[in-house]
């Protein structure tokens, strides 16, 4: 039987995408302020984007697990753990709390991309190009929105206000519980499942997956590096 594209809910993912990615582009525009109200030097604050970053070494693992259970609660939740923990940095009362904060937002970020574009994947049917060209243009305006979105916050309520912005997130979760409770995968797909072996596959592309992680590697180290200041220095 032919797959069919499910539109409402590619936007849906897409969406939720946007509104987890720009809770995660918060950082960097109220770094100055928190390093003025903790105290902390330059090197420290250069720590915090590695510690929200450093769970996505874990991606192997959480992909291994969405492979035995249903991913579809991953992606429910994360938006609004992401949300709830950004949309509460400028009241940590200490650097630890801060790094803590951080962290779980890393996990829950590691926790919503790994599974999200097999999501995609599973609902577009032989149109996964197109559903995947939703998914991206979702995060890559999060990255411009979620800036401003934060500069917007702090203008009106200040550093410590920031909390405010809890409920989109809270929303986002809950309209992606109504939307995608539902899905399931169909046979074909729990027979590909059953059938695939994650350390055969791994041999297999080991190559591909060496060649991709090091040019990512690179460009993250050098986009973190001229981005994460920016404001700093500014």
């Amino acid at each position: 039987m032919k797959k069919k594209f499910q539109l409402g809910n590619i936007i849906t993912i897409s969406a939720a995408h946007l509104i987890h990615d720009f809770h995660s582009a918060f950082l960097a525009p109220i770094l100055p302020l928190l390093i003025q109200k903790l105290g902390i030097s330059l090197s420290l604050a250069g720590l915090l984007d590695v510690v929200r970053r450093l769970p996505s070494l874990l991606n192997p693992l959480v992909g291994i697990l969405a492979d035995k259970i249903c991913v579809r609660y991953f992606i429910i939740i994360a938006p609004f753990i992401t949300g709830l923990v950004m949309s509460l940095l400028g009241l940590a009362p200490t650097y630890a709390v801060l790094v803590i904060m951080l962290l779980v937002a890393g996990i829950s970020s590691t926790l919503f991309h790994v599974p999200a574009p097999v999501m995609i994947k599973n609902i577009a049917g032989k149109r996964i190009g197109k559903g995947m060209s939703f998914y991206m243009v979702g995060g890559e305006l999060a990255r411009t929105l979620g800036p401003l979105i934060i500069t917007i916050a702090v203008s009106w309520w200040g550093l410590e206000g920031t909390f405010r912005l809890i409920p989109i997130s809270l929303a986002a979760s809950i309209v992606l519980y109504i939307r995608l409770k539902n899905i399931k995968l169909s046979e074909e797909q729990l027979k590909q499942k059953k059938k695939s072996h994650p350390s055969a596959t791994f041999k297999k592309l080991l190559p591909f997956f060496l060649t991709v992680s090091g040019i990512l590697f690179f460009r993250a180290a050098i986009k973190s590096s001229l981005t994460i200041f920016l404001p700093t220095y500014l």
